[in-house]
Formats: C-alpha cells, sequence, structure tokens
C-alpha cells in the first residue's frame, strides 16, 4: 500500500458549539436543533484557530472522499467512528456544448452528484449526521424524506449495522421507494405531502419511543446541514483551489444553497483559497409547482408564505422550506437570483443536460438546467463568467418524468432490408 503526502492530521473536531441563526446563542454539540431563546434554527460554529491550521496539503493527503475535509467538520475526525459509505469527489465535468446552447461563453461545469453510492447528494449528509448521531449515543436512524434522503439513511444503516426507520410521502416515485426498501430497514409511507411527514417526525422525536432515534434532518439537523459544505470544498479543489464566480443551485428547504455559500466564505477566511474578483454570487432553483422561496424574493420580501406543492420535482417539494429566509440572504448579499420551471421546461432541460453532457438528471437536476437557461435569457446571469450548475441526483430515479417523451427513434424488421427501409442504410 503506498501512501500520499505525510501532512499532519487533526485528531479533534473544530466545532465549538451550537449557535442561533438567529438570536447567536450558542449551546453544547448536542441533539439540538431549535434555540431555546428564540426557537431560531441551530447551526454549527468553529473554532476560528482550528480552522486556520487546515492547509491544502492536508487535505490533499486525505481520503478520495469528503472525509478529506475532516478537519473542516464537526465529526468524523477518527475513521473508526464513521457510519459512511465514504461519498465524495464526485466529478466536476465540462460542459462546454450545454454552455454555447444556454448562451453562455465562458466557461460551464456540472458538478455532478448521481456519482455518489446511492445517486444523490445525501450521501454526503448522511455521513456526517450519522456519525455524529454514534458519537451522540443514537441506536436508530431515521429521516422524513422526498426520497433520496431516505435511500440514504437505509444504505447507510444497512452498511453500519444499525436499525432505520424512515417517513415518505405515500405518493412517492416508485423508483425511490424501491432504491429505500430493499435495504430492509422499516420504510413509512405516510398519506400526505413531505411537510405532513416533516411534522409527524417532528412530534416522534419528542416522544419517550424515539428517545434513542437519531432523526437525521431534525434532532441531529445542524450536523446534517454541514455535510453539504463538501459540495463547495469538492469545487473549490477540482477548479484548482478557486471559486467559481457563479453557482446554479436546486433548492428544497435552502439549505444546500446557504451551505455551498457557507464553504466558499469559510475557505476564503481560512486563507485557502482567493475570492474571484468581484467576489461570487450564488442562484438558487426551484420548481414552479413548489417555488416559495424564489416568489419571495421575486416579491421583495424574505417572508415565506408556505405551498402545497405540486409537479414532477417531487425531491425539491417542501412547501414550508426551513432554510427559506436564509437561502434569500445568501442570494441577496452575493448579487445573485433565484427563478423557477415548470413540468415542461424541467423534462426539456432533463434531455438538453443528457443530449450535451452525458449525464442523465433527476428532476431536481432538470430544475437547475431549466433555470440556468432562464437566469442567462433574463440577464440575470452574466454569461461572460465561469459557472458551476449543481445536479444532486440520478435520472433513474425519477424515469416516470421522461418515459413519455423519448424512446426508439425506429422499430424495424431485423433483417437488411428493414434497416434501408427505415433509411438506416444509404
Amino acid at each position: 500500500m503506498t501512501s500520499t503526502v505525510d501532512a499532519p492530521r487533526q485528531s479533534t473536531s473544530p466545532a465549538r458549539a451550537l449557535a442561533c441563526r438567529g438570536c447567536g446563542a450558542e449551546f453544547p454539540l448536542a441533539a439540538q436543533h431549535a434555540c431555546y431563546e428564540c426557537f431560531g434554527p441551530l447551526e454549527v460554529a468553529y473554532d476560528a484557530a482550528a480552522l486556520g491550521a487546515v492547509t491544502r496539503a492536508q487535505i490533499e493527503a486525505g481520503p478520495q472522499n469528503i472525509w478529506r475535509y475532516a478537519a473542516l467538520l464537526p465529526t468524523g475526525q477518527d475513521p473508526a467512528t464513521r457510519v459512511t459509505l465514504d461519498p465524495g469527489l464526485t466529478p466536476l465535468i465540462s460542459a462546454a456544448a450545454l454552455g454555447a446552447e444556454v448562451g453562455l461563453r465562458a466557461p460551464l461545469w456540472v458538478k455532478d452528484d448521481s456519482a455518489n453510492p446511492t445517486h444523490s447528494f445525501k450521501d454526503r449528509v448522511v455521513s456526517v449526521a450519522l456519525t455524529a448521531a454514534r458519537e451522540l449515543g443514537f441506536t436508530r436512524f431515521a429521516c422524513a424524506s422526498t426520497g433520496n434522503l431516505a435511500n440514504s439513511v437505509a444504505a447507510h444503516a444497512a452498511r453500519a449495522g444499525v436499525p432505520s426507520i424512515v417517513f415518505i410521502p405515500g405518493d412517492l416515485e416508485q423508483g425511490k421507494v424501491i432504491t429505500t426498501a430493499v435495504y430492509g430497514g422499516e420504510l413509512v409511507a405516510i398519506d400526505g405531502s413531505y411537510d405532513d411527514v416533516n411534522r409527524l417526525c417532528g412530534e416522534l422525536v419528542e416522544t419517550d419511543e424515539f428517545e434513542d432515534t437519531a432523526f437525521v434532518n431534525v434532532n441531529v439537523r445542524p450536523f446534517y446541514a454541514e455535510g453539504s459544505k463538501t459540495l463547495g470544498y469538492e469545487v473549490a479543489e477540482q477548479l484548482g483551489w478557486r471559486i467559481p464566480a457563479q453557482v446554479v443551485v436546486p433548492m428544497a428547504s435552502g439549505e444546500l444553497l446557504t451551505k455551498i455559500d457557507k464553504a466558499f466564505t469559510e475557505l476564503v477566511e481560512i486563507g485557502l483559497v482567493e475570492a474571484p474578483e468581484g467576489g461570487w454570487s450564488v442562484f438558487g432553483a426551484q420548481s414552479a409547482g413548489c417555488n416559495p422561496i424564489a416568489v419571495a424574493l421575486h416579491n421583495g420580501t424574505d417572508q415565506i408564505i408556505p405551498v402545497k406543492p405540486t409537479g414532477i420535482a417531487k425531491s425539491l417539494n417542501i412547501g414550508d422550506p426551513a432554510a427559506g429566509a436564509y437561502a434569500i440572504e445568501a442570494v441577496t448579499r452575493t448579487g445573485g437570483w433565484m427563478d423557477y420551471a415548470d413540468d415542461d421546461e424541467i423534462r426539456a432541460a432533463i434531455q438538453l443536460l443528457a443530449r450535451t453532457t452525458g449525464v442523465f438528471a433527476e428532476t431536481a437536476g432538470g430544475v437547475t438546467v431549466a433555470v440556468l437557461k432562464k437566469l442567462v435569457a433574463g440577464g440575470k446571469l452574466d454569461p461572460d463568467k465561469e459557472t458551476v450548475v449543481y445536479n444532486t441526483g440520478e435520472g433513474l430515479k425519477t424515469l416516470d418524468a421522461v418515459a413519455g417523451q423519448v424512446g426508439p427513434t425506429h422499430r424495424i424488421k431485423p433483417s437488411l432490408r428493414g434497416a434501408r427501409d427505415a433509411g438506416l442504410l444509404g
């Protein structure tokens, strides 16, 4: 076995507390997701000196997955404690043909997280959340999910030999139901929307029967959210330790967008990269069937009005997005924008991405590409600045979205005459 570089390892967590995003109150690193003072959401706060000691060499000497950034994460510094499928270091694909079709002149990249073990970015957040959950003493893993998170929690639990119980809306795509159930954990389908599912999980976590259960996006949510930062870290590293001028990110709760922005900010603050000239701009993408964050921004407010989700982009169907106001703040502060796409635009964008890059995205990826196209056409996104779009999941999970749009281009008899009659010969 060969070694890379004998770079120093950080064996302790750089996290120092949970801090309220509203009032700033701080709490110990525990299974807590809401502030006891103002009921605002909590996120992990770090020791600046610990983060500042991290070097590029240390990261580059790490494993070929998200744990190369362990010194920047709240948990998992000891490999023996990790609950993980080792996701990360997914492809950053040059997308020149896509860029040309949508009107970009500067380089365009697709960060393709469908290459993760359960084929979505959720493997990143689940690895971090469940590693923290094990350290906190939980003995069962759970989540409320629109599909991809369910896949990931069930798979992580199976790998770790830990019981799991996953809650999903009853109308979820069959591909995502099967790719959760196959891992053998409990799978509970609920007659209601994702918001109904999430509300029930918030109630269950307070019961005695679930006191030993870690709901990755409820009681250990602050740790879960930090896993998304690795999508920002990786893009910067894969671009040669620089931050792209523009990123387009799909939005459900809005948290992924805020954490990518947080990752870029941290990298600049600790000196691992320099900010691009003029800074970076963050753009958000939603489905027209569930667009409360984008609508609020368009209306000039950060007050999110919950909606009842519709449309084919079910993985983004969170009608009452917890981080919506924070996503609006990040977009506004960085000079970005948000937009949304209807079902027909999503289907067309899935095919456009596949045809120009060889990447088959689920509906969330179609949303992102469709919104990219709109942002360029509307003059919101600069065509002369380098841009990265995020594809967060695999198209095989949402086949129904394009099943009626694509198929055989010819149907022939098994003979040369059949091929000739179809115009395939001469």
